[in-house]
């Protein structure tokens, strides 16, 4: 049912496919209940913000009772649950990454209302996954835009935010770093989108 063959990327189809039989192990060894929350180029792709593939699914939290929690370390079940995908599918190596679920990013604060708007999707009865929104999203690009370029600023060059959401997330941003030399290359993403007049407003 599960069977697919991968390469190097994850597209929407086989990022259910994945994410299904993860689920499907779960409940097969028992695992607890799951809610994992996930950004990046999955989270696109699930949500079909944005028409590309993926090396990996990003897990950002987990969501108990309402509230986010850091991901970082991933209970080392669900690796090993992982692993077993990964070697099911020929999927690429380490495709479920804790990388963003970053202990600073948690208290400094995430984008206010996150939690509010994500978009929950069932794997079975005991994996759930909330996807972060189109909002949050630029408010991850921009910062990731900054700070590495490449991929990130193409992806929130395709989600086209307005002038309002930059402004938003630019002022997010300086929450996560305030040196001077972060603030002027927030400048330079904005200017690059053509929106260089609202450094200004910054």
């Amino acid at each position: 049912m599960f069977k697919v063959s991968f390469v190097n990327e994850i597209d929407q189809q086989s990022l259910n496919e994945a994410l299904g039989l993860l689920g499907l192990l779960m409940v097969t060894r028992k695992r607890p209940p799951l809610h994992l929350v996930v950004c990046g180029g999955s989270a696109l792709i699930a949500l079909k913000l944005v028409a590309r593939t993926t090396k990996d699914v990003d897990v950002l939290a987990t969501l108990q009772d309402g509230q986010l929690h850091c991901a970082r370390p991933l209970p080392d079940w669900l690796q090993e649950d992982a692993e077993a995908v990964q070697s099911e599918l020929s999927l690429p190596k380490n495709w479920l990454n804790d990388g963003p679920a970053d202990e600073d990013l948690f208290r400094l604060g995430l984008p206010v209302g996150v939690t509010e708007r994500l978009t929950h999707r069932d794997f079975g009865p005991a994996l759930q996954v909330g996807f972060i929104s189109r909002y949050d999203q630029i408010h991850f690009k921009l910062y990731a835009a900054a700070d590495q370029g490449g991929r990130h600023f193409t992806d929130l060059k395709k989600l086209s935010p307005t002038a309002e959401e930059l402004l938003a997330a630019a002022r997010w941003t300086f929450t996560q770093d305030v040196s001077e030399a972060f603030r002027q290359l927030i400048g330079e993403v904005l200017q690059a989108l053509g929106q260089g007049n609202l450094n200004a407003q910054l």
